[in-house]
């Protein structure tokens, strides 16, 4: 069921500007996996020179990170994932971080 904007709730400039961009930013480093680990490889290997040699390494990671950042629906989904997490949070109190861990057990 799509919500509408009307249903959503206010979300801070901070938010916006701030928080779901950081989300976003975690998100496309994990679609964006194989031009990070090429990028890493090649620095790995390179040492010093990898400001020259890993030139075309750095250049696919940016195209494909900017892809992401410049995606309107990859916003949108980062977007309703924040506010679903935020929810939850004002419901129970509990970071999605620690949620996500397994709680212990009382036996």
């Amino acid at each position: 069921m799509e919500t509408s904007k009307a249903d959503e709730p206010h979300l801070r400039h901070v938010e916006l500007d701030v928080m779901i961009p950081k989300m976003m930013r975690e998100k496309a480093k994990v679609l964006c996996a194989p031009q990070v680990e090429a990028f890493t490889h090649c620095c790995k290997e390179s040492g010093f020179f990898m400001v020259f040699k890993c030139r075309e390494e750095n250049r696919e990671l940016k195209d494909c990170l900017t892809k992401h950042y410049n995606d309107p629906a990859f916003f949108e989904e980062c977007k309703q994932e924040y506010i679903k997490e935020k929810e939850e949070y004002q419901k129970t109190g509990i970071p999605a971080k620690h949620r996500k861990q397994k709680l212990p057990s009382s036996s």
